[in-house]
């Protein structure tokens, strides 16, 4: 078969072109629907943002479709799923973000849930009651895009763009600040804690605080920090010092600042410049001493209510204070005794000097020699020693005075060892607690027992002189109360007898002087004046010696009655020596003028 011919009477095929054939009209109209979409889905592309993942911890209130990221009160964005980590150990939240925020999304920024929170600093996302948990977002610093983002769990207590500076302090412990607690200048909130970590060490702690513009202006590098959180309690041989810097504070701890006014004028300092975190105000604030010498007291009592930071006087002058309490041997006893070690600041006693000294005390303090002298004079001649007093007793804390004992006993100061040993002598404390023990014991030897038999036998005599006594008054009040009654009406009567008797002869012998005084001369009116106060004298006598006697004295056969009768007829003869007299002058007029013949 294969090696037969080709048969000549078999059609040969040929080729022909197809022909073109032309579109229709109405495929015009798909093609331009298509081209239309097509340009949709591009634009739509291009305008579109990126799709970011946000991972948290927790997703409570956000929800797909409703939930909006928020930038300023601006909507950047929005949830668009919520669903389980691979691990389902956290939670994928995917946000839609507007093409306008893209350049937002780099490798700094942050977001995080606002919701309505209420602490102790303050009330923040109220706004949410109404619409809802939304997501907010703080924008960041750098360049780097990026697309995935781990939530915050804590807003962060500073937004950026908010004007202000960072610092940071250096504490030892936290204490009760937290995150948000206030910063104070002068009582004034002038920030707030922002974050707070372990330092690289691990030995300390780094508080970052944020303070908010103008105040930001006051923090130099000379300025001091200390802890203001809670009520500052300090006892100690002062008293009882109580401090606190406000109820917010109180509560929720607080950081407070200033600058000393030893420290010098300087710039704001700069940004996430380290301070360090005083305790106390106190201690932030105290001023470092350039010049301090140490020196060490031996006390042969207790040391019970002296304690380190204690303050040490010279007369009464605070110059130094307690820097160490502790135990010795005494090398010659061989016995225990309290050691304390002090340091003194020489400039502290010399500012208390007048200042036309102050140029001799600052030589004192800068020649070594001179002052050996000046402790050796003041030591050896004048017996300044050292002294354990109560500085409170209410809180039995102790402090060491240096004072004048000319009686104690000679010494010296050696000031060829390291730390001199200055002088001491024993306190008044120990002889003041003998003295109450002995009264104590010899109030505890009394016999209480015989005491208070003899006490019961006494209160019995005095109950039964008690009721004697008042049998006696029911006896005076039953039997003589009416004898004094009938004695007392009859001096009434006696009394309102005489009365009218010696009235009656007053009132003739009164009409008779007024007779004369009107018909005699101005000599003889003075004559008659006298002898008419002799008579009131005479009266008012009379009077007085009826109104103070009893019944006794005006009764029956008294002896008054004599002496009452013979005044009266004194009074009568006087009368009559009137009535004579007045009438002369009626017959002889002119013995006025010439006297009597």
């Amino acid at each position: 078969m294969a090696d037969e011919p080709e048969r000549p009477d078999v059609p040969q095929a040929t080729v022909v072109p197809r022909s073109r054939a032309r579109i229709s009209v109405v495929w015009i109209i798909p093609i331009l629907a298509a081209v239309v979409a097509i340009g949709v889905a591009v634009q739509r592309i291009l305008s579109e943002g990126p799709t970011i993942t946000i991972i948290f911890k927790v997703a409570e209130g956000l929800e797909a479709g409703k939930t909006f990221v928020k930038y300023k009160d601006v909507n950047i964005g929005q949830v668009t799923a919520v669903q389980l980590s691979p691990d389902f150990k956290q939670v994928e939240v995917k946000a839609k973000i507007a093409k306008s925020a893209e350049g937002l999304m780099v490798e700094d920024a942050k977001f995080w849930v606002v919701e309505p929170r209420i602490t102790l600093s303050g009330v923040s996302g109220l706004g949410t009651l109404l619409s809802g948990n939304y997501l907010g977002f703080e924008a960041g610093s750098s360049a780097k895009k990026q697309r995935t983002f781990r939530g915050l769990d804590v807003p962060p207590v500073i937004i950026g763009g908010q004007a202000g500076r960072q610092f940071v302090l250096k504490a030892a412990s936290l204490g009760s600040l937290g995150i948000g607690a206030p910063v104070y200048y002068r009582s004034l909130q002038a920030g707030q804690v922002i974050a707070y970590d372990l330092s690289a060490d691990g030995k300390a702690l780094d508080v970052m605080i944020f303070v908010n513009a103008p105040y930001d202006q006051y923090v130099n590098p000379g300025a001091r920090f200390w802890n203001a959180s809670g009520i500052g309690v300090t006892v100690g041989a002062g008293g009882v010092d109580v401090r606190m810097e406000s109820l917010v504070a109180l509560i929720a701890g607080g950081v407070a600042f200033d600058t000393p006014p030893f420290a010098p004028k300087a710039e704001p300092a700069a940004a996430n410049t380290v301070f360090t975190l005083y305790s106390d105000q106190a201690t932030a604030m105290k001023q470092p001493e350039s010049v301090a010498r140490h020196f060490v007291l031996y006390f042969n009592e207790s040391l019970r209510g002296l304690s380190v930071g204690a303050p040490v006087t010279l007369l009464g002058i605070q110059g130094g204070q307690v820097t160490d309490v502790g135990l010795d041997i005494d090398p010659a006893t061989f016995s225990l005794r309290g050691r304390v070690e002090i340091v003194a600041y020489p400039e502290r006693l010399v500012a208390s000097l007048q200042a036309a000294q102050t140029t001799a005390g600052q030589a004192l303090i800068g020649s070594t020699m001179k002052r050996h002298t000046f402790f050796e004079r003041m030591v050896e001649d004048r017996g300044v020693r050292a002294q354990l007093q109560t500085g409170s007793l209410l809180t039995g804390q102790l402090f060491v005075a240096f004072d004048y004992h000319p009686g104690a006993p000679k010494a010296k100061v050696d000031w060829s060892q390291a730390t001199p040993v200055l002088p001491t002598v024993p306190s008044t404390l120990p002889d003041i607690e003998a003295k109450l023990t002995g009264i104590i014991a010899k109030v505890d030897k009394l016999p209480w027992e015989a005491i208070g038999a003899d006490v019961t036998k006494v209160l019995v005599n005095l109950n039964q002189t008690l009721e004697g006594a008042n049998k006696a008054v029911g006896r005076i009040d039953a039997d003589v109360t009416p004898d004094l009654k009938a004695t007392l009406d009859e001096l009434r009567r006696v009394l309102a007898s005489a009365d009218g008797m010696i009235k009656n002869e007053l009132n003739t012998a009164l009409a008779e002087a007024r007779r004369v005084l009107a018909t005699a001369d101005g000599t003889l009116k003075n004559q008659v004046n006298t002898a008419l106060e002799d008579l009131r004298r005479a009266i008012a006598t009379a009077d007085g010696v009826l109104k103070d006697t009893d019944g006794t004295l005006l009764g029956k056969n008294a002896p008054i009655q004599a002496e009452l009768r013979d005044a009266l007829q004194e009074v009568a003869r006087a009368a009559r020596s009137l009535r004579d007299l007045t009438d002369y002058l009626e017959r002889h007029p002119e013995s006025l003028i010439r006297g009597k013949d």
